[in-house]
């Protein structure tokens, strides 16, 4: 179920994605003053959920694809624990950001959803500009990824 999205022409009315700071999995720091200028989805996943773990293989190409091009995924692991979503990282081959889902995160991301952040996977699509352009409930295929990070990477248009 797609729960928001936004054309070119409403891209700028979208609103601002939340500010954020965290630890990754790795021990490196993640926050969105360091995606600045960059697009990314934010997807909540666990390591225990059949769509979740069905849409890693495309997310882990397409990161690998576009990473050069000035987009990545970060994912938010939902109640899971350090040893085993670094277990599930490595047989999985994530090389995007993962980060263990908090109550702050969850609230600031979930203000956006009604009734807040009630499924998983659940992905945030943002773009170059710093705004929420698409809100996705649900698994997704690879093609459809494909197609939201392109257009998150388009330039935002000047407003005359």
């Amino acid at each position: 179920m797609i729960l928001f999205t936004a054309g070119a022409a409403g891209a700028a009315q979208s609103p601002l994605a939340p500010a954020f700071s965290a630890v990754g999995v790795d021990g490196k720091a993640v926050s969105s003053r360091q995606l600045a200028g960059k697009a990314y989805i934010v997807n909540f996943f666990a390591s225990w959920c059949p769509p979740c773990r069905a849409e890693i293989p495309d997310m882990v190409a397409l990161q690998n694809a576009y990473k050069a091009k000035g987009f990545t995924f970060v994912g938010v692991a939902v109640n899971e624990n350090d040893e085993s979503i670094k277990s599930f990282m490595k047989s999985n081959g994530i090389s995007y950001p993962v980060v263990m889902a908090d109550q702050k995160l969850v609230g600031a991301y979930g203000r956006y959803v009604e009734g807040g952040i009630r499924s998983i996977p659940t992905s945030f699509v943002v773009n170059r500009s710093g705004r929420i352009i698409q809100i996705i409930s649900g698994a997704r295929s690879k093609a459809v990824f494909e197609k939201m990070i392109l257009d998150a990477l388009k330039q935002p248009k000047a407003v005359k």
